[in-house]
């Protein structure tokens, strides 16, 4: 669950940023001045002293300039190595999620502790049921020595009052992979060997002192530089802006922004949608694959490869909805910046792939759009509506919710083969996502379409979303309903073969 506050913050960063790249003659000297502007006097708003609180800012500002985090042993500024930064070709550089060590609060990592709730009983059921004697009575009350602890807690579920609490490091908990460990320091480090950038533990921390890095400063430099910079907004952002924000409204806040053109991410799913469904067909239900994973999630999708390297060859091969819509914008404007705007953090990675770098040019999220928004005080809600003509299907569309992408391809599949039958499993949230991996590689699921989300309700739920994902995907709901096609026509599939074999 995002902490609003901590979600104001980063917002605050991302518009400060967004304004000087946009309106500064003096880059590098205002950039230095956010963490000013962030804590103007001499009050802490969100720490125990200023002091903190501009260092932390500092280290958001360079994440959101695409930076990485500062050294602790030397002196560097804000803006050191801006000059490698602010071009437009600039690609994101793992780490993408990084751990701000000012910012952590270096929280318990599964810890059982005596709270003030212990009454001293005469049962004594926490000293007698430990199985280490890490349990004694100190001064009339339980004591745990940390020491002797093997975090089992019998003690927890022996104690009458509830009297003991288990503490868990929140960051660590949210991640799926387990990639989240302790430094020499007690503060949380990621494991960039595991990690799979969902951006969960982002999300979890109630310190927001996991960020990942941002590529709104390059892109407002291609954009001021007069390139022909074009969006292919993805399905999830409905809702995101507001009721009144209609997809006319967005057309014309995105143009307000300086993008030449606005694209639906939705048309790209569709071409994904008729090549899975071709596939299933052709290779699962016949037996000659065991089963298929989707493919479109790239959290997912690097769960398979790093995890279960030995499935990794059932994720499906076709282009994912953000490559397949931006293959095709090129085709047609082969100048063009694609920037991809979504809800996904592990997009950044993804496109920064060999493979796909050609294709998208940049990736940024509802959060950090809102924040350019802010910058150039756009309110979608509230902007001339422009005529649009949108060409997704439902199908497309459906992509955004858990669940949504296997069932666009079983509907596909009733449309051109209504005689096969399709097996669907999807799972939703990386803890699910490996529970379903470990039974597919036992046989369990051989015949079927297995549909991850590395988000728990998809992407609605994404890590740079805005509103609530009951919210979000209510919205999505309804845009599938209104779709005036509910799958894509078999005409699409010359297309989906085009982009397919592009280089």
């Amino acid at each position: 669950m995002k902490s609003q506050r901590v979600t104001n913050l980063r917002r605050k960063v991302f518009a400060e940023v967004a304004r000087i790249a946009y309106e500064s003659e003096n880059p590098a000297s205002d950039l230095e001045e956010i963490p000013y502007v962030i804590t103007p006097d001499e009050q802490p708003k969100y720490r125990e002293s200023v002091y903190r609180e501009r260092q932390i800012a500092a280290e958001r500002v360079r994440l959101a300039m695409g930076l990485s985090l500062r050294p602790a042993n030397k002196p560097v500024s804000i803006t050191a190595g801006m000059d490698k930064s602010t071009i437009a070709d600039k690609y994101y550089e793992p780490p993408l999620m990084q751990v701000i060590p000012s910012a952590c609060d270096k929280c318990p990592d599964n810890e059982y502790c005596v709270s003030d709730q212990c009454r001293n009983c005469l049962s004594r059921a926490c000293v007698k049921v430990c199985p280490k004697g890490a349990v004694s009575i100190v001064n009339g009350k339980s004591y745990i020595d940390q020491s002797k602890c093997i975090k089992c807690g019998k003690c927890k579920s022996a104690c009458p009052y509830d009297a003991i609490a288990h503490h868990k490091r929140p960051c660590a908990t949210a991640c799926g992979v387990k990639a989240i460990k302790s430094d020499e320091y007690g503060r949380a480090h990621i494991d960039n060997e595991k990690c799979v950038a969902c951006g969960q533990c982002m999300s979890a921390c109630p310190f927001g002192a996991i960020a990942d890095k941002s590529q709104i400063f390059q892109l407002i430099q291609a954009i001021k530089k007069g390139d022909e910079v074009v969006a292919a907004v993805a399905p999830a952002i409905v809702g995101q802006f507001g009721a009144k924000a209609t997809v006319g409204k967005m057309k014309s806040a995105l143009l307000a922004l300086g993008f030449k053109d606005v694209y639906e991410v939705a048309v790209g799913a569709d071409v994904g949608c008729i090549a899975e469904a071709h596939h299933y067909v052709k290779e699962v239900s016949t037996g000659k694959l065991p089963f298929l994973f989707t493919s479109c999630c790239p959290a997912w999708a690097v769960l398979v490869k790093k995890q279960f390297s030995d499935l990794a060859s059932e994720v499906s091969e076709e282009l994912t909805p953000m490559v397949a819509t931006a293959r095709s914008i090129k085709v047609n404007r082969p100048n063009a910046r694609v920037v991809f705007i979504g809800p996904c953090a592990a997009k950044k990675l993804e496109a920064s792939r060999r493979t796909v770098r050609s294709y998208v040019d940049f990736v940024i999220t509802f959060e950090e759009l809102a924040g350019m928004f802010d910058a150039k005080n756009i309110n979608p809600e509230e902007i001339e509506e422009l005529p649009v003509k949108l060409g997704a299907t439902g199908a497309g569309r459906s992509y955004a919710c858990a669940g949504g992408v296997a069932s666009a391809i079983e509907n596909c599949i009733k449309e051109y083969y209504p005689e096969t039958q399709v097996k669907i499993q999807h799972a939703e949230g990386l803890f699910e996502c490996k529970k379903i991996l470990t039974l597919a590689k036992a046989g369990k699921f051989n015949g079927y379409m297995i549909e991850g989300m590395g988000c728990p309700g998809g992407c609605v739920a994404g890590v740079g979303t805005i509103i609530p994902p009951e919210r979000a995907k209510t919205a999505v709901e309804q845009i599938v309903k209104e779709s005036e096609q509910s799958v894509p026509p078999r005409e699409m599939e010359d297309l989906a073969e085009k982009l397919t074999k592009m280089d």
